[in-house]
């Protein structure tokens, strides 16, 4: 009688799945920037959360999430810093490319947007480059950078190089300091005005989405309405913008801290972690997360 190949063997045994089955063929088509055009142009919320692994990033993606953002939060959730200043270029270039790594084992279809840190673009547009170079490299299909302003120029340099950018506004986490704390950004007629100048400025540079962090809910749905050809992500920005992001380790609560006030722990009501993630798509989908009155300002 013939044996069984070895190889056969140690896959059907294989530890910590490391040569797991073949994944089935992909049920939706790959997410991709007309598509998420599309979906803003018609009124279809946007979905996006944050990963930092192969299998989170699976996970997602079979749950329908269109967007995985490796944020650099990670520097809070995975690696215990106080701050995201402290992520490394590195740093976002390793989980970046675990991310990448783990839809392609899974025929993953999800849009792919990784975080440029701290430093890794603030001193030039040829730094900015080089910096979103690897990233890209890394498996990213977009990168997001952080301020308004001076990032204009940056923009317009990366995208005319074929480089899609996230920008993001609002509360600006690498800015923390500068900022006083976490606070929310755009209150007031002088702020607002100055946010609405800066990501009108943004779209005209090319970028084709933006963030908004803890923004007052009516100036970011203004701002969706004067963007319509970038597509608004929010997170304790309300439910008028075109998608929402939440950082994964918030929405399974299994953060260090206190969940934010935009934040909703979807794992209260779920029996694993896919169907918190399933339940989160279908309430960004239907509307009913945000709720104005319990996320927002």
């Amino acid at each position: 009688m013939a044996q069984e190949p070895a190889g056969n063997a140690s896959a059907a045994a294989s530890p910590y799945g490391t040569l797991p089955p073949a994944s089935p063929m992909a049920t939706r088509k790959p997410i991709s920037l007309p598509r998420i055009q599309e979906m803003h142009t018609r009124g279809e919320k946007i979905t996006m959360l944050t990963a930092y692994d192969a299998t989170f990033a699976a996970v997602a993606d079979a749950a329908g999430v269109e967007c995985i953002l490796v944020g650099d939060s990670l520097g809070m959730v995975c690696q215990g810093l106080h701050s995201t200043v402290g992520v490394s270029l590195q740093d976002m270039a390793y989980h970046t490319e675990s991310v990448a790594r783990g839809l392609r084992r899974a025929q993953g279809t999800a849009w792919l947007i990784g975080d440029l840190p701290f430093g890794s673009y603030q001193e030039s547009k040829e730094q900015a480059i080089r910096s979103a170079s690897v990233l890209m490299q890394a498996g990213a299909h977009m990168v997001k950078l952080e301020g308004g302003g001076w990032t204009t120029e940056v923009v317009h340099f990366l995208v005319e190089r074929g480089i899609p950018v996230c920008a993001h506004l609002g509360l600006t986490p690498q800015t923390v300091h500068a900022l006083g704390g976490y606070r929310v950004q755009g209150r007031g007629d002088v702020a607002s005005e100055q946010m609405k100048k800066h990501a009108l400025a943004l779209q005209d540079a090319g970028a084709t989405m933006v963030v908004l962090e803890m923004v007052p809910a009516p100036l970011s749905a203004e701002l969706t309405k004067e963007l319509p050809h970038c597509a608004t992500i929010g997170i304790g920005a309300g439910k008028g913008t075109a998608g929402q992001v939440l950082v994964l380790h918030d929405m399974l609560g299994v953060n260090l801290g206190k969940n934010p006030k935009f934040v909703r722990n979807f794992m209260l009501d779920a029996t694993s972690i896919r169907g918190a993630m399933e339940a989160y798509v279908a309430a960004v989908k239907n509307g009913s997360f945000p709720d104005d009155s319990l996320h927002a300002w």
